[in-house]
């Protein structure tokens, strides 16, 4: 197998995550009580937050290093530009959907922005593995750990449609669907290795503002609406613990 093969089953590799990820609502029972509702909107929260500082701003920052620029700028820059982002497309969301649908919608499409930089960090990867400046252990390695990753993520797209009722292959299928970007951009980065690099910074910390924007706008709201609000903060407290610790982990 040469290293092109390689290269290309482990741009695949982050995609399985997410895909297993998504499989769990096929666990799910078809009566959901309000406290695990809850929990799982907590979940969602804490794991959103945790992936956009670990695994977005924190390599933004650490590549704008690399590439001798004040490390700041390209993660301000780019979470500003992300938040600002999701409210124009939160707004447009509005006239389109009721107010359940329009937070399914808002999740799927900011994590899809977060798997779209973080799988052009995987090209990156295979890049130099394909040039030889990285080794093949290396680069499997940080493409199974973005795997790993990408599981709480895949279930956080799948399972509260479940929940707003939507059947659970519908919801399998949109799930996975949020992932199979990261291959795409992975595959790209490596034709355009040279275009792509200088703006990575700036695309890992947008989907950062993106993700965030939608824990603030919809998630904590709707955490809080009606009663069992604290069964959110414990979903949140686990989701974020268990993010960071696949994130600091595996990095």
């Amino acid at each position: 197998m040469n290293k092109l093969l390689y290269s290309m089953v482990g741009i695949v590799i982050p995609f399985l995550g997410t895909a297993f990820g998504s499989f769990f609502v096929f666990f799910l029972r078809k009566n959901i009580n309000q406290k695990f509702q809850k929990l799982l909107l907590g979940f969602s929260s804490g794991v959103m937050i945790a992936a956009s500082v670990w695994s977005l701003i924190m390599p933004s920052i650490e590549m704008a290093k690399d590439q001798h620029i004040i490390s700041w700028i390209p993660a301000s820059v780019g979470l500003v530009i992300g938040i600002l982002f999701l409210v124009v497309i939160s707004t447009f969301v509005d006239k389109l959907r009721n107010s359940k649908n329009k937070c399914i919608d808002m999740i799927m499409f900011s994590v899809t922005l977060h798997n779209i930089p973080e799988g052009m960090a995987v090209g990156v990867c295979f890049a130099s593995f394909l040039t030889g400046n990285i080794s093949f252990l290396a680069a499997y390695l940080l493409s199974i750990g973005i795997a790993l990753q990408n599981v709480p993520e895949g279930a956080i797209i799948s399972m509260p449609l479940k929940i707003r009722g939507v059947s659970k292959t519908k919801s399998f299928f949109y799930g996975i669907l949020s992932g199979i970007v990261e291959p795409i951009a992975a595959f790209i980065t490596i034709l355009l290795i040279k275009v792509v690099v200088p703006f990575l910074p700036y695309l890992l910390s947008f989907a950062a503002g993106a993700m965030i924007y939608v824990v603030v706008e919809e998630l904590v709201p709707e955490m809080h609406e009606d009663e069992k609000s604290s069964f959110g903060i414990i979903g949140l407290t686990i989701g974020f613990i268990v993010m960071m610790i696949l994130d600091v982990a595996l990095s």
